[in-house]
């Protein structure tokens, strides 16, 4: 699947960064540019993209106005915002926005983003068919896991430990193929080493420069992090703005 995008960015060198990696990503195609919010307008309706990505500040007509005029268009292209200050991530969040990238872009951050963006396209065309049974093989055996049970998995060196109440198994699975694998159940990247079911949410505790610590309802206490990138939309999830 080639996903079709447009880029909103009226600042130059932020413009050609963000091409440049997009041709890094093998099934994205760079259909137009755009300098201001104007502009996106027109180039969305010649090209008919797939995806944009859109700077919330930007001359003439902003991200958040622009986007709010293509939520009104019968064929809506999937949105992703960034910026250099995060505080406007709860209002982009808002508008159903895919992701939120911060200044300078991250090439791994923006292939996280591509994985979200392909899930989502995948979700409008077909429904997610939940798992209800999760087989785990570990130690001679096949571990039968009730998806809804797991409180949370991390990355452990090599393999991805995944926890219930009662038990952690190992897996060879990556975080991406177990997360691909519980859609339909309401896990949550709260980190790049950390998928967390969000039924066992207690607390979340501000840590550091935007980061959160998460609690969850377990016997013990259980705190998880959360890194900066990934808090903003993890509140919105959770259902609303602090």
């Amino acid at each position: 699947m080639t996903i079709r995008v447009v880029i909103a960015e009226d600042e130059r060198l932020a413009r050609e960064e963000l091409i440049y990696l997009l041709q890094q990503i093998q099934d994205v195609e760079l259909v137009g540019t755009a300098a201001n919010g104007r502009e996106l307008l027109q180039l969305v309706e010649q090209t008919e993209p797939d995806l944009v990505i859109l700077d919330i500040k930007m001359p003439e007509l902003e991200g958040v106005q622009a986007a709010r005029m293509l939520m009104s268009r019968k064929q809506q292209p999937l949105l992703v915002f960034s910026t250099a200050y995060d505080q406007f991530a709860i209002e982009a969040f808002a508008l159903n926005a895919v992701d939120y990238l911060l200044k300078p872009f991250e090439p791994q951050r923006l292939q996280e983003t591509f994985r979200r963006v392909r899930n989502r396209l995948t979700d409008t065309k077909s429904p997610v068919q939940k798992l209800s049974k999760l087989l785990v093989e570990e130690n001679n055996r096949v571990a039968v896991i009730d998806p809804a049970s797991i409180l949370y998995a991390f990355r452990d060196e090599r393999l991805v430990q995944i926890c219930t109440s009662t038990e952690c198994y190992s897996t060879k699975l990556t975080l991406q193929q177990l997360e691909e694998k519980l859609q339909g159940y309401p896990f949550f990247r709260t980190h790049k080493s950390y998928l967390v079911n969000l039924d066992y949410v207690s607390e979340l505790t501000p840590w550091f420069n935007g980061a959160y610590n998460l609690t969850l309802k377990t016997g013990k206490p259980m705190q998880i992090p959360v890194s900066r990138s990934y808090a903003k939309e993890l509140l919105k999830r959770l259902g609303g703005a602090v």
